[in-house]
């Protein structure tokens, strides 16, 4: 019995040497775990010290042994027990056949911002909510809302676009339960089944989803390094009389694209001269340092201005603000968010609202700003120079395949090494052969170390001269 207890005591103890050990350190951390199996320095039963306390002791951060342990675990060395720690297998245990047939997924697919360590989110969630619900207004965040938010939540909207839209009447503004219901409100306010709508030729795939729920028509425009063509726009106005033209001026998905301010008032003057609604999906407006005028600024008569805070503070909020051309329209959008969704978490716009007045929202935004900045960065020193297209504040970046990879081929090869991405056929409008191209988020990935070896994978396939296509193999 003294024995197994020192030998767990010893065990919180080890700590692996790295000094010598090239790539990934979560990679490294397993490597060293199983050698030091094989070396007899571990044996089956015994207890490895916890992730606080290797992080700490290597100096690096905690999601870093994270990983280490859960790698450790996919190749069978480990076992963990909620409560008591983890431990060494006993080589007679055998590994649970599941665990060891699937292979981790590294998201490369899903866009959403980087956590960011400083401020924590995590405990800001945390401390935010216990506020509220010890705040003497707890009653009201635990029943039901009007459906586009109270006063003091809308003018925390208008406050919050402020950078990009300039002064808005709250009375304008609707607090809706994430970007989608919005965008199926605005879209329901300017078209009806079988009528046509203007998008770029590659969209954001969720527009796609509520056209098609509402049986609304897209028709692709052209664009170029400058985003959607005005003339373009005007041609295809002559020849399918549009009701509205969608488009994502800034950090567009999935090109990146960033219309410049004269874009802007081009496109904006030629949907006015044509009668055009405009639905601007502004999800990313607020992650540049120096934020464009948003188009509604421009002609908020004509246009819906939709800004999520999905992309730019974290989807765990799932909160929009949706700014209408008039009051007209507000009831209207009012009314089509009560049928819908009904209303938006009072807990969560409330939490919002306290953020956006103390400035807590401003200083996460900043973080994550920086933290995509480091990542952006890291993509531009591992992926070949000239093969991409990205924003140097976004989330995600626009990968060019050479002629020998079909992007089809290219993200199924990944996905059998464990990489998650997006070809361009899920974001293609119309019948036209889409960019040989996809689309590499960069904000799930865990840590900077995870994305660095996705990204080194990725640029490895990508220069691979020689392949097997996919429909050849039998």
């Amino acid at each position: 019995m003294q024995r197994l207890q020192k030998s767990m005591q010893d065990m919180r103890q080890w700590v692996p040497r790295l000094e010598s050990r090239e790539g990934p350190i979560y990679l490294a951390v397993a490597d060293a775990i199983a050698t030091g199996i094989r070396s007899g320095a571990l044996r089956g039963g015994d207890r490895l010290p916890t992730h606080r306390a290797l992080a700490d002791a290597l100096g690096v951060d905690l999601t870093t042994i994270t990983r280490a342990y859960g790698e450790a675990r996919r190749r069978g060395l480990l076992q963990a027990t909620t409560g008591r720690g983890t431990f060494v297998r006993a080589a007679e245990q055998p590994v649970p056949r599941q665990q060891a047939a699937e292979p981790e997924i590294i998201d490369l697919a899903m866009n959403l911002p980087p956590q960011p360590i400083d401020p924590p989110l995590q405990q800001l969630l945390q401390q935010g909510l216990v506020e509220l619900l010890a705040g003497r207004n707890a009653a009201s965040l635990l029943t039901y809302r009007p459906g586009a938010g109270s006063i003091e939540e809308r003018a925390a909207g208008a406050a919050w676009l402020e950078p990009t839209l300039g002064a808005v009447d709250p009375g304008r503004m609707l607090v809706s339960p994430g970007a989608q219901p919005a965008l199926l409100a605005a879209l329901g306010a300017v078209a009806q089944a079988g009528d046509i709508v203007l998008t770029d030729r590659l969209t954001y795939p969720g527009f796609r989803g509520v056209a098609a729920q509402l049986g609304v028509q897209l028709a692709g425009v052209a664009a170029d390094a400058d985003g959607l063509l005005p003339e373009a726009v005007e041609e295809t106005c002559r020849k399918v009389r549009p009701k509205a033209l969608y488009c994502v001026p800034t950090i567009h998905n999935p090109t990146t694209v960033t219309m410049p301010l004269d874009r802007r008032r081009a496109i904006a003057e030629v949907a006015r001269r044509h009668g055009l609604r405009i639905v601007e999906d502004d999800a990313y407006g607020l992650l540049p340092s120096t934020p464009l005028p948003a188009i509604a600024s421009l002609m908020p008569d004509i246009t819906f201005h939709i800004a999520t805070l999905s992309k730019v503070i974290s989807p765990t909020l799932r909160l929009a603000y949706l700014v209408a051309p008039d009051a007209s329209c507000t009831a209207r959008l009012c009314a089509a968010l009560r049928a819908n969704v009904l209303m938006a978490s009072p807990l969560l716009s409330s939490l919002v609202a306290a953020w956006i007045e103390d400035g807590t929202a401003d200083a996460v935004i900043s973080a994550i700003r920086r933290e995509s900045a480091a990542r952006q960065g890291i993509a531009r020193e591992i992926l070949p120079v000239g093969s991409f297209d990205a924003h140097s504040e976004g989330l995600h970046l626009w990968l060019r395949l050479p002629p020998r990879w079909e992007r089809r081929d290219f993200v199924a090869h990944l996905r059998r090494q464990g990489l998650a991405l997006v070809p361009s056929d899920v974001f293609a409008v119309g019948e036209d052969t889409p960019q040989n191209a996809v689309r590499v988020s960069l904000g799930a990935a865990s840590s900077q170390e995870q994305l660095r070896a996705a990204l080194r994978a990725v640029a490895a396939v990508f220069s691979e001269e020689i392949f097997v296509p996919f429909s050849e193999v039998v």
